[in-house]
């Protein structure tokens, strides 16, 4: 055998392993695209339902959404109409009553110190008559 022929022949077998070697690089790219696929079409036959369910959901939110945005409308509406009503009884009601709890209850006191004597009262050493008592308090004392 030539040196020709030897080369010819282990380059033969370098091809030889190169195809080897490429043909099962091939065979396990073409299991992986059949897994690729087969998982594909597992998650879109999941996936569908799961995305009918999702819209009837958000379509029935939305349904809620304008029934609960209805009664925050009416509630808003009963709030400004309890304000109104209210600010009303305290205008129309108010002042006359403030008046009333005033004069009964000078009426009361009236009646309270008809029968009664007022007491003298001491401060710092001197007494008091009965008239100045209210009027004016010292600082000093806390009585």
């Amino acid at each position: 055998m030539s040196g020709g022929e030897v080369a010819g022949i282990l380059v033969a077998v370098f091809w030889a392993i190169l195809v080897s070697f490429l043909a099962l690089v091939l065979v396990r790219l073409a299991q992986t695209l059949k897994a690729t696929t087969k998982m594909v079409t597992e998650v879109s036959e999941q996936a569908v339902p799961l995305l009918a369910d999702a819209s009837a959901t958000v379509r029935s939110a939305h349904t809620q959404l304008a029934r609960v945005d209805a009664i925050a409308a009416d509630v808003q509406e009963v709030t400004a109409n309890a304000s109104a009503l209210s600010s009303t009884v305290s205008t129309a009601f108010g002042g006359p009553l403030v008046k009333v709890a005033a004069f009964g209850y000078g009426v009361r006191r009236a009646i309270g110190k008809k029968g009664l004597p007022e007491p003298n009262r001491t401060v710092v050493g001197r007494t008091l008559p009965g008239a100045r008592r209210g009027r004016r308090r010292s600082r000093r004392s806390k009585d």
